[in-house]
């Protein structure tokens, strides 16, 4: 097995990882799932995102960033948060690129997310020789977008072995 390097850095998307399990009948340790990303894929930053904040979720904010991830929120207009859908697709786009560019120290990126919408910067990234992963939540919501880049890109949250490794017991 080939030798991960240190610093690399974990782009989450925080709706599709909740709603992927969650629609898998399972629900994730948020504190053993930052340990696995750190041990398993050497991920020194770990950037987690949410579509909204909402304060009857402050206890959820306040563990993502206690167990040591670096959260981020996408911007709404006050009347808008009830109604929309916190699509963090383009901002985490622009923090991979962002990172790519400026980031001399950065690695390889971990992508957690089975959205096929970062299509695009997954390939990139991989022609750069910057990408490592990306974890789908379950298998089947998984874009098949993804399955011509070969198996050694992608991985399932839900496959035995890391399920056990990351979900509440």
């Amino acid at each position: 097995m080939e030798k991960i390097e240190e610093n690399n850095l974990a782009f989450i998307d925080g709706q599709n990882l909740h709603l992927g399990t969650k629609e898998n009948g399972w629900k994730i340790d948020l504190k053993r799932f930052r340990i696995y990303l750190k041990d398993k894929y050497k991920v020194s930053n770990a950037y987690y995102f949410l579509g909204c904040k909402f304060e009857e979720q402050l206890d959820l904010y306040n563990n993502l960033q206690k167990v040591g991830f670096l959260v981020f929120m996408k911007d709404h207009t006050q009347g808008l948060t009830s109604k929309k859908k916190g699509n963090v697709d383009t901002d985490i786009i622009f923090e991979m690129m962002k990172s790519h560019i400026e980031d001399h120290n950065f690695n390889k990126a971990i992508l957690v997310s089975g959205d096929g919408d970062y299509k695009k910067v997954v390939e990139y990234l991989i022609s750069k020789d910057k990408f490592e992963k990306i974890l789908f939540p379950n298998q089947k919501s998984a874009s098949s977008l993804y399955y011509n880049l070969g198996n050694n890109f992608f991985d399932y949250l839900d496959k035995s072995g890391i399920k056990e490794n990351i979900g509440y017991k």
